[in-house]
């Protein structure tokens, strides 16, 4: 070979390097939708406060989630609105799977009651993880012994008895104005940061009573520190099989039953479905372990464990239930 076939031969493997060079994917810019995602931690907002129902079943669920991960996922408590607050932290936030909602059913609601223009429509669900029964409560030593006798005392002084609620659109607001449609009582409703902050004015004697899930109460009913008048359900609580149902008392509950709050993990709808794919897997795998599973038994959580397309027709049907629902009762128009 001569000097200028030589020469001719280098240029052509370099063209052949830059070209190639050229066309191949700049992975120090990649997309965020590419599968080695995650490659940081990623931030877990959880709508209501530390110690709550929502936040006792995201923390070891996403202790769990890490290990399928390989990444940290940092939880952060942000409180305010009925959760309207994190909600719209989360949705602002870019939709690159790195800021995660960790919720409960409240954002089904914020445009029926005027709180938020968001919804879970605005969002994807990574996993739907159960929904669950609540009661009325109140502490040991509490004049009310009865369902019956908390509705008939708050007949007989209209606003005066104290519950105490996590706001419009919370758990304690909607199950009042249930109340409040199929009895006529009518409470002093008192707003605190979440449903364990709620409780726990119940047994400081701050209010006389609360709407409960069973996993918040449950280890204070145990205690014998609490207890509860009836359960909003159709059948007994396998905790607390003494507690008598409320439709027992009042029949007309049963338009509204069975109905419980649900709890999911969620990304703006917008974020790439391939990393909405991965962080659904990973929740899904975390769900399986049966230290959870026991976390979720105890709890009386219905496990759930859906996404996609069954945990959107699971969110949309119990949405469209509780505004027909809150409509009947009069609580919204």
């Amino acid at each position: 070979m001569n000097t200028m076939n030589c020469v001719k031969g280098i240029i052509a493997v370099a063209a052949i390097m830059f070209f190639a060079s050229a066309c191949a994917p700049d992975t120090s810019m990649a997309e965020p939708g590419e599968a080695d995602f995650p490659r940081s931690n990623i931030s877990g907002v959880v709508m209501w406060g530390a110690g709550g129902g929502t936040d006792s079943l995201m923390r070891p669920l996403s202790a769990l989630a890490e290990s399928e991960l390989g990444v940290s996922i940092v939880i952060q408590n942000m409180t305010g609105a009925a959760g309207s607050v994190a909600t719209q932290f989360v949705y602002d936030s870019p939709a690159t799977g790195y800021t995660l909602l960790m919720g409960a059913e409240n954002p089904a609601l914020y445009q029926a009651l005027g709180i938020s223009l968001l919804t879970y429509d605005d969002f994807a669900t990574v996993f739907l993880i159960g929904d669950e029964t609540v009661g009325i409560a109140v502490r040991a030593g509490s004049p009310f012994y009865s369902f019956t006798g908390l509705v008939g005392a708050a007949l007989n002084s209209p606003g005066e008895i104290r519950l105490s609620t996590t706001g419009v659109g919370g758990l304690p607001w909607t199950v009042s104005a249930f109340i409040t449609d199929v009895t006529g009582a009518t409470f002093n409703q008192i707003p605190y940061d979440s449903d364990a902050s709620a409780m726990t004015a119940v047994l400081n004697g701050e209010v006389d009573f609360t709407v409960v899930k069973v996993q918040t109460g449950l280890a204070s009913y145990e205690a014998g520190l609490l207890n509860f008048l009836t359960m909003l359900s159709t059948e007994p609580v396998p905790n607390m099989p003494d507690v008598p149902l409320v439709t027992a008392e009042f029949p007309g509950f049963n338009q509204y039953l069975p109905w419980g709050p649900f709890y999911g993990v969620f990304v703006r709808n917008d974020t790439p479905a391939d990393i909405v794919a991965i962080l659904s897997s990973a929740f899904s795998a975390a769900a399986q372990d049966p230290a959870y599973r026991e976390v979720l038994e105890n709890f009386n959580i219905n496990f759930l464990g859906l996404s996609g397309a069954e945990a959107d027709a699971f969110i949309s049907a119990w949405q469209e239930n509780t505004i027909n629902a809150l409509r009947a009762s009069g609580a919204i128009d």
